[in-house]
């Protein structure tokens, strides 16, 4: 899979999102299962990947909160 940039992922709708984290959790698994053979980079780059998925889910829930107010 390629890396996704902010950009990429602020586009996505919420099911979207949901659903390329399912993705990347999975292949994380993977890559590290397989980090003997080919080493822990890709492994690396999901997990910041999963984490730009979490900031932006979080940062819009806070703006969706503040919207409410």
């Amino acid at each position: 899979m390629a890396t996704l940039k902010a950009k990429e992922i602020m586009k996505m709708s919420d099911g979207d999102r949901e659903k390329k984290l399912k993705e990347f959790k999975l292949e994380l698994v993977k890559a590290k299962g397989n980090a003997s053979k080919s080493g822990n980079s890709r492994a690396k780059e999901i997990r910041k990947i999963i984490a730009r998925i979490h900031t932006i889910n979080k940062a819009e829930n806070k703006s969706a909160e503040l919207k409410k107010q």
